[in-house]
């Protein structure tokens, strides 16, 4: 039987120990490097840009179930109309193939680690681990956990733990972990987030752990609790030169993969801002409106040309709504009450030219950065605690200015096109206080901020999570024909579709437990209705 390998170490492969019995100098491999040898730091940077580098993973689905990006082309219909396309089963099982492969470079590191007594570089691979099964789980639901990872030891089909325990165990192995670095101790090498600063890498950890507990709010509140006080009495991120970002390098074949994707011709033309996040923004006079969105120079042949920029007033910006396409059907998009026109002349007409893209100069470059935690969404999630009577240091409503003001200072990380000055951020923030009117009106303001934020930074799975925790914004579902959903916005993901065949009775058992089976609309036990 074929054995399920997406789940065990790839550190099998990074290592080779040649015969040497009595003849080291002659029978040792020149080339292969075992591991005494091998330097474990290497694989945090591997594992960084494994986990960050989402691509078509995050664009074909996460992008537009939150409805942050919109499209008419089919390729997409997965996101903007839960539609099958012929993309589907390869994006259902690249998120679950590419984390486990990133969580299985930080399990390595952490073993090579602990033999060679590198405490930091091991405590920073369980918070990596941590990172990248937090995606997995929260993406999927119950996983293998706490038998993944374990090829050595010939591990090969494990249980799917569920994600109550998931949970449980990341949260003490953060903490552990968290505890457990120590600046006077091995200077940690190869980290693309940090530069191997550990007093950040603590600040990271307690953002992830909050981050962590806030996901439990509904399905155990008192844990939520107890975990997301210990984060902000321990040190949460600071302000935006805290932000975990990860780099990317083309010229090394390293480049960004969302950039890259939406550059092919088809994406180019076809894929848009949505309604609901450019409503909201000119709802609210929002500054980052005209450095994030542009209208394209009018006609298909200009409006196509990633060189030539767009028109970015903010008045002038349409989002495009979810759920149509071009067929010449009831759903063609030309065909709504408030369809803007196209643009161009006969023979050079531009039916979607009206509506606002991604600003190409700000997230276009194939170099651009990749977001994985913000300073921005700690001071939300924090602003979101204290609104719940939690103990947190300072007020709901400071946190959540300070949340909006990084908001919008953290664009200048992709573009210094998109740099919006700290004063105007801080303006603009202290002109949008929290309504503290309600608890609920606090929880909406707060989440929809967040939403926004996460959109505009391109890290469309984190928005997509966060929505499903906190009902925020409030959208209303595309019911297409044909869609796999009942038209309903996903909750999850379907698993990796070999798993069924590979590792069946632990597959089972877990699909068991889902409360309509292994559909893209049963939720998660933290979305528990």
């Amino acid at each position: 039987m074929k054995k399920g390998l997406l789940y065990i170490t790839l550190g099998l492969t990074l290592f080779s120990s040649g015969c040497t019995h009595d003849f080291d100098e002659i029978n040792t491999d020149p080339v292969a490097v075992d591991a005494s040898r091998y330097n474990a730091n290497l694989l945090l940077s591997r594992a960084q840009y494994q986990y960050a580098n989402t691509g078509y993973a995050q664009l074909l689905f996460e992008s537009m179930w939150p409805q942050l990006l919109a499209s008419t082309y089919n390729y997409y219909s997965n996101g903007d109309k839960y539609v099958a396309s012929s993309g589907i089963i390869g994006y259902q099982n690249q998120l679950w193939s590419d984390d486990y492969r990133a969580a299985s470079l930080a399990y390595e590191m952490i073993q090579l680690a602990n033999e060679k007594q590198l405490t930091n570089l091991a405590n920073v691979g369980t918070i990596m681990k941590v990172l990248i099964m937090q995606h997995i789980t929260d993406c999927y639901g119950d996983v293998p956990y706490s038998e993944a990872l374990k090829g050595k030891t010939n591990t090969f089909t494990p249980v799917y733990d569920t994600q109550e325990a998931i949970y449980t165990s990341m949260l003490s192995e953060l903490e552990t972990a968290i505890n457990g670095l120590d600046a006077s101790k091995d200077q940690i090498t190869s980290d693309l987030f940090y530069g191997g600063n550990i007093p950040k890498w603590k600040r990271f950890g307690y953002s992830l752990m909050l981050r962590s507990a806030m996901r439990l709010v509904r399905a155990n509140p008192t844990l939520a609790r107890q975990y997301a006080e210990k984060a902000a009495a321990g040190g949460t991120f600071e302000g935006i030169g805290d932000n975990a970002v990860c780099p990317t390098d083309n010229s090394t074949g390293n480049g960004n993969g969302t950039s890259s994707a939406l550059l092919v011709t088809e994406d180019y033309r076809e894929v848009k801002w949505s309604k609901p996040l450019i409503d909201y923004l000119k709802a609210n006079n929002d500054p980052r409106l005209g450095v994030a969105a542009e209208v394209p120079p009018a006609g298909l042949k200009n409006g196509t040309n990633s060189s030539l920029p767009g028109d970015k007033t903010p008045s002038a910006q349409i989002g495009m709504p979810n759920g149509y396409d071009l067929a010449g059907g009831a759903t063609d998009i030309t065909k709504r009450s408030d369809y803007p026109g196209s643009t161009g002349a006969a023979g050079d007409i531009y039916p979607l030219g009206k509506y606002s893209r991604p600003t190409t100069a700000v997230y276009l470059g194939r170099s651009a950065p990749n977001f994985v935690l913000t300073y921005a969404e700690t001071e939300l999630l924090l602003a979101e605690a204290a609104v719940r009577g939690w103990t947190i240091p300072g007020t709901a409503a400071g946190h959540y200015r300070n949340g909006v003001s990084a908001a919008l200072q953290s664009l200048a990380t992709f573009s210094s096109a998109a740099a919006i000055n700290a004063g105007t951020a801080d303006a603009y923030a202290d002109a949008h206080p929290l309504d503290q009117s309600s608890a609920n009106a606090s929880l909406k303001m707060i989440n929809e901020q967040y939403w926004a934020t996460d959109g505009l930074l391109f890290n469309f799975i984190e928005a997509w999570i966060n929505w499903r925790r906190s009902g925020y914004p409030v959208l209303t579902p595309v019911n297409y024909i044909g869609n796999f959903t009942g038209g309903t916005i996903p909750r999850r993901i379907a698993y990796q579709t070999t798993e069924a065949s590979t590792n069946p009775t632990n597959y089972q058992a877990a699909v068991g437990r889902l409360d309509k089976g292994d559909t893209y609309t049963s939720r998660v036990w933290w979305d528990a209705q």
